[in-house]
Formats: structure tokens, C-alpha cells, sequence
């Protein structure tokens, strides 16, 4: 029996991932309503196929093409909710644009994620990743989320302790909540807000501006043009983002490392850990700027990996794996990509 909704076959996915790889669906489903979800995942047939649900594809490293089935979460909509007497609610659908929305709230006279600006992707990619930046994630100002349980058809509530969060991770990148589907998300903003200068970059740069009590717009502001200056846009040129997760070591390993490396870029954790600057590490081995056939480093930001034009996944993977074995060479630190790879 032929299926009513409005499948793809043969579907490029090239437009749907920021490194602009071009790899192609078996079949491909864009999801504009709840119902089509449910729909999908009770046809036998399609809830048989291997599955990949997609977002703004800015986490995503395609490997090649994908011989299931396709589901690009494009909910839209967002509201403000009455919250409570310390918090405005904002509410968004997860197939919205990431920046378009924290722009929003800036809008609607509601700051809390404004150092969150210009993060490519969707809204419902944030509490999956846990994305963060400019001394923010997700969770800091998470309320709840609403997904989709294939297993059981239902939409479940989950609030911030449901989701286990973690440094660019979450329970949706782990067995327990890998098929949850994110269906919206909604942020608790303070009414008092307050500016977060922890960054040092950050603080920095809104100093050299002269704003001793910065608003939320200024901050946003700011940050945009600190990632304007040292980021590639996709439009541009094909990239992820940061590719790497900044490795977590002891506070011994850091301090071997000190000895024999004493410009090392370390941040202490309140586990007592530290945090390396993977980019860092990455300039230190040479690879700054560097290119292995269409795949390379971003000359101003080390730990961004970019398609120069025509890159394979495996073409991207490649240049990954070198990059990974020449930093465990030299400091015995691993690195971990942060894209999915597909």
C-alpha cells in the first residue's frame, strides 16, 4: 500500500548539512506537523528503515548516503509563556532557526541567551547538544522540552534533571534517549537580568566598548562580532562549527603537561578537572590553516575543520583522524569530535 505522505526518494541532503557535503536519502520526509511524526513512525514499512532525524544538519558529518529513511524535524512556532515570578517562559518549535529565536527573545525584551547568538542549527538541536559559548549552555537557562517516544507514540515532558546534561552532551545522545524525538523547547529567562561576562574574550570586548552596564542587545551584539571575526559561515564557506570537544583532564595530567608546555590554554573545572583548548592544541601541531585534498582547518580558528569546495565526509574524516593522532602524539590528549558522523 502506497504511503499518503509527502516522501522523497533519491533526496539530496547537501542544502540540509552546513559542511555542504552531497550525499543522498533513500527517502526523506520534512515534518511540518506532529501528526506526520506519528504517521511515519506507525507505517510498518517506513518504521522498519534505519532512521536519521535531522535539524539544521550544523552537527552533522555525512559519510555517505544514507539507505533509510530521512525525518527533517521543520516544526515552527514560538510563544512566551506566563512563567513565574522570577522567570519569563520562551517557548520555540524545534525545527526553528537557533539564532532567529534567541533574536526574538532579545526582541520581546527577554535576555538569558544572548550569548548564545549566531550557534548555527535548531532549536531542537540545543538540549541535545547542550550547545554552548561565551560562558553559557543550554541547561543554564533550560526549563523543559517536549518529545516524541517512538516506542511508545506518546509525548513526554522531560525537565532539566530528565535530560543529563553534560559538556555537549545529553541523555539524547545516549542509549536511554537516543530515539526521542525533540519536538519543542522552552527556556526559563530572568525578569532581573543580568549581564554574563564570565568569558574572559567576552568581558574583553564589551570593556574595549565602553558599556559598563551592557544590555542584553549589546551583549548579543558583541558576541556576534567575536564570532563573526573568527568564524566561517557556512553560507560561506561548508563547516561545523567546532569540530572537537575541548578535552577533560586531571588536574595532575595538567599540570605534566605545564611543565613541559607552560603556554598550555587550561581552564579549571569545579570537579577539580581541567579543560584544554582544543584549538589550541590543534595550532600547536602545525595544522592552522593546513589542507588535506578539498578538506582543511580553518586559517583563523584552528578547531574549525572546513569544505574548501567538492570535500567527502571521508575526505573530512580523514583530515580529523590525522589531526587527532598528531595532538595524542605530542600531549597524550585525546580529541573528540563533536559532529554525529553518519
Amino acid at each position: 500500500m502506497q504511503s499518503s505522505l509527502p516522501l522523497q526518494h533519491n533526496f539530496s541532503l547537501r542544502q540540509l548539512n552546513t559542511f555542504g557535503i552531497e550525499a543522498r536519502a533513500a527517502s526523506y520526509l520534512r515534518i511540518t506537523a506532529v501528526e506526520q511524526l506519528r504517521a511515519a513512525l506507525a507505517d510498518p514499512a517506513l518504521a522498519a528503515l534505519p532512521r536519521l532525524v535531522l535539524g539544521g544538519g550544523s552537527n552533522l558529518l555525512l559519510t555517505g548516503d544514507f539507505p533509510g529513511l530521512v525525518l527533517h524535524i521543520a516544526l515552527e512556532g514560538r510563544d512566551i509563556l506566563p512563567g513565574d515570578a522570577d522567570h519569563v517562559h520562551v517557548r520555540a518549535a524545534a525545527g526553528e532557526n537557533w539564532h532567529a529565536f534567541v533574536q526574538w527573545t532579545l526582541e520581546q525584551g527577554c535576555g538569558g541567551l544572548e550569548n548564545l547568538s549566531l550557534i548555527p542549527g535548531t532549536a531542537g538541536a540545543a538540549p541535545i547538544q547542550n550547545i554552548g559559548a561565551y560562558g553559557l549552555e543550554t541547561k543554564d537557562m533550560f526549563h523543559e522540552l517536549s518529545a516524541f517516544d517512538p516506542a511508545s507514540g506518546d509525548i513526554v515532558k522531560m525537565k532539566r534533571a530528565d535530560c543529563r546534561f553534560a559538556y555537549r552532551d545529553s541523555i539524547f545522545k545516549q542509549e536511554a534517549g537516543r530515539a526521542l524525538i525533540v519536538l519543542d523547547v522552552t527556556f526559563a529567562l530572568p525578569r532581573r537580568w543580568q549581564p554574563n561576562l564570565r568569558y574572559a574574550e567576552l568581558a574583553a570586548a564589551v570593556a574595549e566598548q565602553g558599556l559598563a552596564a551592557p544590555t542584553p542587545r549589546q551583549v548579543a551584539d558583541t558576541v556576534i562580532a567575536i564570532r563573526r571575526r573568527k568564524l566561517p559561515d557556512p553560507a560561506d564557506i561548508g563547516n561545523a562549527g567546532s569540530f572537537f570537544k575541548n578535552p577533560v583532564v586531571s588536574a595532575a595530567q595538567c599540570a605534566q603537561l605545564l611543565q613541559q608546555f607552560p603556554a598550555l590554554v587550561h581552564h579549571a573545572q569545579p570537579d577539580g578537572s581541567e579543560k584544554l583548548a582544543a584549538g589550541w592544541l590543534i595550532d600547536q601541531c602545525g595544522w592552522k590553516g593546513r589542507s588535506m585534498g578539498a578538506a582543511g582547518v580553518y586559517p583563523k580558528q584552528a578547531l574549525v575543520l572546513v569544505n574548501n569546495g567538492g570535500a567527502t565526509g571521508a575526505d573530512v574524516q580523514r583530515l580529523a583522524a590525522a589531526i587527532q593522532a598528531d595532538v595524542a602524539e605530542r600531549f597524550g590528549v585525546a580529541l573528540e569530535p563533536e559532529p554525529v558522523f553518519v
